[in-house]
């Protein structure tokens, strides 16, 4: 039974992401300054991942018999680890940032993307796709180690997952459509690297069954994975000059995410 539920929540994370972005781009979103825009995906984003990790992944880890040194440690290890994944361009989508040139890896240039002007640099879809699988696949496996501690916890997850691929979803989308002007085929092609996803859970699923000892561990790893990409990715784009209104917008929709996460656990909770 857990097993179908991975597979089912894993696709919906990583497929219906994609189809969640394709929907908001066709509505128009990030076409213009007013109303709901890409910065306030992100901030919804950053807040989702960051309430996951601090109120539901690491205290469920630290409810188990591994020492808190252990996980700390872990913890530690996990944010060097993603950091240096990074540094490798292992998650890259071959996005050019502006500002530096050089490929930003596993951060998410969705400001760049909406606002990208006909001499901007065009990328291979292909690589785009690589680095989106392998970024879907490891979200695979820390969506089935949530769902393997706890149902509700798994949710929670794969909700947060869901919810920070979207506006990454978006900028992957326009750089696939710069290279061709059928949309259908963008959106055919990012949705079978989303659905990379739920091989991810299954892999996931079979070795943690394995491995059930070192479930706390996976937790934590999750946690610094949703750590890093909320502070080193999301984040660091939102920290820009804005005005007052701006702003308060932005906290709303980080407060917002929050929320989410919050709202959706006590619902599986009940349930």
């Amino acid at each position: 039974m857990i097993f179908i539920v991975i597979v089912f929540a894993t696709l919906a994370a990583g497929i219906g992401s994609v189809w969640v972005a394709a929907l908001l781009m066709r509505a128009g979103l990030g076409s213009s300054s007013d109303g709901v825009g890409p910065r306030h995906l992100l901030s919804l984003a950053a807040g989702a991942l960051l309430a996951t990790a601090f109120m539901h992944l690491l205290p469920e880890a630290f409810e188990s018999s591994v020492g808190p040194q252990a996980l700390f440690t872990t913890l530690l290890v996990g944010l060097v680890f993603f950091f240096l994944l990074d540094k490798a361009e292992l998650w890259h989508h071959g996005h050019e940032h502006s500002d530096g040139g050089h490929a930003h890896g596993h951060a998410h240039t969705h400001e760049d993307h909406h606002d990208h002007s006909p001499a901007a640099p065009r990328v291979g879809g292909w690589a785009v796709l690589t680095g989106d699988s392998v970024h879907c696949f490891g979200d695979g496996v820390l969506i089935a180690s949530a769902f393997i501690a706890d149902l509700r916890l798994g949710l929670v997850a794969a909700v947060s997952v869901l919810a920070h691929e979207v506006p990454h979803h978006m900028g992957d989308l326009v750089v696939l459509r710069q290279s061709s002007t059928n949309r259908r085929v963008a959106l055919v092609k990012v949705s079978l690297a989303g659905a990379v996803t739920a091989l991810g859970g299954v892999l996931g699923y079979l070795l943690l069954e394995r491995l059930d000892f070192a479930l706390p561990y996976f937790l934590v790893v999750a946690s610094s994975s949703f750590v890093y990409v909320a502070l080193a990715d999301l984040i660091p784009q939102l920290q820009k000059r804005l005005s007052a209104r701006q702003t308060l917008h932005q906290v709303l929709w980080l407060l917002a995410g929050m929320a989410l996460v919050t709202v959706v656990g006590h619902f599986a909770h009940q349930h």
